[in-house]
């Protein structure tokens, strides 16, 4: 099957959609295209379940360098013909919230794993910011560089960025702007390990693998969105309204009586619950 794409590629192997990006020859450098194909893929693969989890990473040397800044000092001007091209948001699909690629990512269904093979800068790094999992190779390099653009964070990243690292390191890197080694991403929590560059797919993979073949689609789809979107609740009174029918519903249901079979029987189980078919009646964000 030929790839549909101009800016990314797509293989799905046994559960596990690996979304490249593809421009090698300019460092994978972002472009509205790119963008609005990665929305597309991330929607194809929330409605699709044949896909349990998507690989994120970088055709060549690097991951993402940033974006296409070929057209020079407009590069950033979207009023312009050249700054759309290569930054313009061409990517607001029918199930991302109407946040484009940013959307699209953060509302898919299906776990997401970023793994940086080499630099990621700008909205290289910021557009993995959404996904849910990110592991390095030793040698990548990252950077939040906007105030040394004359640029402000974007892609959500002023909203994702502390969640997930916290406030004063966020401060640190986006008032800065400057690089930093793969080691000082593992110390401040933007990546959960940092691999041999031999090994960063394999690993990535090794996690994949272990979520496609270990738990339920649906009870993925609901972890996902419970932590995302209920980790700022005002209180766990709030929390507790939501997850407790959730257990209910699901408890009663055929996932359940799986995963316990499987795990007295000790073998693997074989959920037969589907995302696109099966999700429970209690979920408060229905796509």
């Amino acid at each position: 099957m030929s790839n549909p794409y101009q800016h990314i590629s797509c293989e799905l192997e046994a559960g596990v959609l690996r979304l490249t990006l593809n421009r090698p020859d300019k460092l994978n450098a972002y472009t509205a295209i790119m963008g609005a194909e990665i929305a597309e893929a991330f929607e194809r693969a929330d409605q699709d379940d044949a896909v349990r989890v998507v690989v994120v990473t970088g055709a060549g040397r690097a991951f993402c360098a940033g974006a296409d800044i070929s057209a020079g000092a407009d590069a950033f001007d979207t009023t312009s013909e050249k700054g759309s091209a290569s930054f313009g948001d061409v990517s607001k699909g029918p199930r991302s919230g109407g946040a484009g690629m940013v959307g699209a990512v953060y509302h898919c269904r299906k776990p997401a794993i970023a793994a940086f093979n080499g630099a990621a800068v700008g909205v290289g790094l910021t557009l993995t910011l959404p996904m849910d999992i990110r592991i390095a190779a030793e040698g990548a390099k990252f950077g939040f560089v906007f105030a040394r653009r004359g640029l402000v964070p974007e892609a959500g990243s002023a909203w994702f960025l502390p969640r997930l690292v916290g406030l004063p390191q966020a401060l640190r890197w986006c008032l800065d702007g400057a690089l930093f080694p793969a080691s000082e991403a593992l110390k401040g929590g933007l990546v959960s390990e940092v691999v041999a560059p031999d090994d960063l797919l394999p690993r990535a993979y090794e996690i994949a693998r272990s979520i496609a073949d270990n738990t339920a689609p649906v009870s993925i789809a609901l972890t996902r969105q419970m932590l995302w979107k209920l980790s700022e609740a005002s209180s766990p009174e709030e929390v507790l309204k939501i997850d407790g029918r959730l257990a209910m519903s699901l408890g009663a249901g055929p996932d359940v009586k799986e995963g316990v079979a499987a795990f007295l029987e000790k073998r693997p189980p074989v959920f037969p619950g589907r995302v696109s078919s099966d999700m429970p009646p209690e979920d408060p964000w229905p796509r």
